[in-house]
């Protein structure tokens, strides 16, 4: 069975905790921080160096404060004072990095009651099912969305200009935005597209770019905003 390593001597306050104890326990989250952070580097193709060093000091935070609450509820209730009077502010990130972030809190929470087997052994099949989610692109889509960008002369009636090239080269097209450019001599059309499988991008710009009179079209990945925690 998995049992705690830390040892079982209390007094009527406080758990004893000796310095062997509490230095294996922090090598152990900071080896398994370690491994977390280079799992999530190896499954996400953009990532900042702050998130994956806080993802490898993460265990050992909570660790220590599980270690000092343990046991004591004065110290407990005098913690959830002090952490009631700080303000998190960060910037709100992807579902993946939030969940790495409660990945690394499960195994200081683990690692500060002494489970360390248990929380190696966490870390091992998590870590293992992130690579094998990521390798099989599951829940990945298929299909090819991008945002094409149109400008066109103001003399135009851009409402079905597109509409037999778009037809030809895509499954799906909406005009998300028309805004006025060149001191409003010009359209800017932006559709999000869905591309259909193995077409010619340079012949559907080559298309499109003799209808808008040879004025700049441009075709790339949805435009996503990068956030950090």
């Amino acid at each position: 069975m998995l049992e705690s390593f830390l040892s079982e001597v209390t007094t009527t306050t406080t758990t004893t905790l000796t310095i062997q104890e509490a230095v294996i326990c922090t090598a152990v989250s900071i080896a398994l921080g370690f491994i977390i952070s280079m799992v999530y580097m190896a499954c996400s193709k953009k990532y900042s160096k702050n998130y994956v060093i806080t993802l490898v000091i993460l265990p050992v935070l909570v660790q220590v404060v599980i270690m000092m609450v343990n046991g004591n509820l004065g110290t407990g209730v005098a913690i959830l004072g002090a952490f009631s009077l700080v303000r998190f502010r960060s910037i709100p990130g992807s579902s993946k990095e939030i969940g790495v972030i409660f990945f690394a809190m499960a195994i200081g929470l683990a690692t500060g009651m002494g489970f360390l087997a248990f929380a190696a052994l966490i870390t091992l099949v998590i870590s293992l099912v992130l690579v094998l989610l990521n390798k099989l692109n599951y829940g990945g889509s298929k299909e090819i969305h991008k945002n094409l960008k149109i400008v066109i002369p103001e003399n135009l009636d851009f409402n079905s200009l597109f509409d037999d090239i778009m037809e030809k080269y895509t499954l799906e097209c909406s005009l998300d935005r028309v805004k006025t450019t060149n001191m409003g001599s010009m359209f800017e059309l932006s559709y999000d597209v869905i591309l259909k499988q193995n077409i010619n991008e340079k012949k559907m710009i080559d298309e499109i770019r003799c209808r808008n009179g040879n004025l700049m079209v441009a075709c790339g990945r949805m435009e996503t905003t990068v956030e950090e925690l």
